[in-house]
């Protein structure tokens, strides 16, 4: 979604969840849009590609709500908000001219609007999907949806500045944040066997439900996933799903 115009820091800057006056042209941060009561309505990366110039990179199924969502709290702002197709590719290492990506726990650019070079191994979409589970990294319609605050699937850290002017949802965010903690959180577990579990599929302690699985993939004999599990439950706690062990990662 680009948002362009004489406005658009300031707008952003009332709107969204981090600090994106901060940003030289050419650099990027991780935001969130969301809801008065903190629920997460898109996820982000904002590149500034300019003064008045900025780009939100989202799920290619949120933009759309992410274009309407600000189009509809635009009011009087001088900005032009429109939808952007763009074709992208992932480079995991080291690597330069492209918007730096944290989901997959290793170095990694994504480089808008090019092509992969020749010969390059590519990594398939299990692996890719295991390295963000095992970097512990939320996805929308998985660990993000309706019933979740930024703070337990670890989004405050990486997406929110609390020193920022005030944006939608920024008090429930800052009353948890100071006040008190969330009641649940994400982890990574290990899981017996090859067979994935399905979503929101209990995770138990002793016979006592203690949370849900939110994504899982085979991977190297074994399950790699990741799930919400309530606060009080020890982290090095022997769980199960189902009949089969889980095992925390550290």
């Amino acid at each position: 979604v680009r948002v362009a115009g004489p406005d658009a820091e300031g707008y952003l800057q009332r709107l969204l969840s981090n600090d994106v006056a901060a940003l030289a042209t050419g650099d990027s941060c991780e935001a969130l849009l969301l809801t008065p009561k903190a629920r997460v309505m898109a996820p982000m990366c904002v590149l500034r590609r300019g003064a008045d110039d900025f780009l939100l990179l989202t799920e290619p199924e949120l933009g759309e709500t992410l274009r309407a969502g600000l189009v509809r709290m635009r009011f009087a702002a001088k900005v032009e908000i429109e939808l952007e197709e763009h074709e992208s590719f992932l480079l995991l290492g080291a690597g330069e001219g492209g918007v730096p990506n944290r989901d997959y726990g290793v170095p990694a650019i994504e480089v808008l609007d090019s092509s992969p070079p020749k010969g390059m191994p590519e990594v398939g979409e299990d692996e890719l999907e295991a390295l963000r589970i095992e970097a512990g990294t939320p996805r929308f319609g998985r660990e993000i949806d309706e019933r979740v605050l930024p703070a337990e699937a670890g989004l405050v850290e990486r997406a929110v500045s609390l020193d920022k002017s005030c944006f939608p949802g920024q008090e429930p965010i800052a009353r948890l944040h100071y006040r008190g903690h969330a009641n649940r959180g994400l982890r990574v577990l290990r899981l017996e066997g090859t067979e994935p579990p399905s979503p929101d599929e209990e995770i138990l302690f002793g016979d006592k439900p203690v949370g849900r699985i939110t994504s899982a993939v085979a991977r190297d004999g074994e399950v790699v996933a990741l799930g919400y599990v309530r606060a009080e439950v020890p982290a090095d706690a022997e769980l199960r799903v189902g009949e089969v062990l889980a095992r925390p990662v550290h």
